[in-house]
């Protein structure tokens, strides 16, 4: 009975208008059913659409923290790297500065022992270090080699109590002596006399005195002058110009090895041949008189050869 009644309504509702008027109200009687029978679906979709977003943005988030540390772990390497160029670059500056050959080579250690100020380099005798070279970097005068290793070097800084070096001022050429203190940021001039020329900013380079250091290598600054009336020697006190507790690459410097009297001795030879060499044209001549001499009957010549 039922579905007679339904086809017959759908045949009228399909031919005439007569129906649209009750469809129109029944519709709207209906939306809310509709509305509600809907609910479950809509919820069910925007809490998986919630959960599918926020499990995408977990991942994401997560993505995104591992380039950031990637991307900051680059950006110190980076950093590390614009570093070392800026140091090489002056080092490079300064090695052009130096007249004497020279070798780069890097700090690789630090002596432990906090009473010393020693350093360990890569470069040894394997690579022509020897006792006594001086070490430089991009600034100024660094120390000396103390002991050889085949591949390694040891380093004596400046500022070892135990060292000392020669040194004057640049500005008026005043010789002193600078000492080390322990302190990697003081040096300390010995036996400058109270009235001496001396006075803070003045520039020590290396005189070039005791033929350890080669001249004119910049040592330190002049940071204090005291004075004492009491005493005959002013208290002089000068901060290294090298960064002794930063510079990480060196610079070996090859200067000349002889001794004083190898040198004075080298000099003295060159001296004799140049002499020889001005005067082996004057003696030509001299040295063809003998072939003139049989037309003159000269004998003399031959028996003091015999003689």
């Amino acid at each position: 009975m039922f579905a007679g009644l339904s086809v017959a309504l759908m045949a009228v509702d399909a031919r005439f208008d007569t129906l649209r008027p009750l469809r129109g109200q029944l519709g709207a009687l209906l939306t809310p059913f509709y509305w509600l029978a809907d609910v479950p679906g809509r919820v069910a979709e925007g809490v998986s659409e919630q959960w599918t977003s926020r499990t995408e943005l977990l991942a994401e988030n997560e993505r995104l923290k591992a380039e950031a540390l990637v991307m900051q772990q680059r950006l110190q390497k980076l950093a590390a790297l614009t570093e070392q160029n800026v140091r090489l670059r002056e080092l490079l500056n300064s090695s052009a500065l130096v007249e004497d050959q020279v070798l780069v080579s890097e700090l690789i250690g630090v002596d432990p022992n906090p009473f010393t100020h020693r350093i360990i380099i890569d470069k040894g005798e394997k690579d022509g270090v020897f006792l006594g070279q001086p070490v430089l970097d991009a600034r100024g005068l660094m120390g000396q080699v103390v002991e050889v290793l085949p591949y390694t070097a040891r380093v004596l800084l400046i500022t070892d109590t135990t060292h000392s070096l020669p040194v004057q001022v640049n500005r008026n050429g005043l010789r002193a002596i600078a000492s080390g203190t322990g302190n990697p940021e003081r040096l300390e001039l010995r036996h400058v006399a109270d009235t001496a020329d001396i006075k803070e900013g003045d520039l020590l380079v290396s005189s070039g005195l005791g033929q350890r250091f080669p001249a004119g290598y910049p040592v330190g600054i002049v940071s204090e002058v005291i004075h004492d009336s009491g005493q005959p020697f002013a208290i002089v006190r000068a901060t290294p110009t090298a960064a002794l507790n930063r510079s990480r690459y060196l610079l070996l410097v090859f200067s000349d090895r002889r001794t004083p009297e190898e040198r004075a001795a080298d000099s003295a030879l060159a001296q004799e041949q140049a002499d020889q060499a001005g005067q082996s044209p004057a003696t030509a001549p001299a040295a063809s008189t003998p072939a003139a001499a049989p037309a003159s009957g000269a004998r003399k010549p031959e028996g003091e050869g015999a003689r």
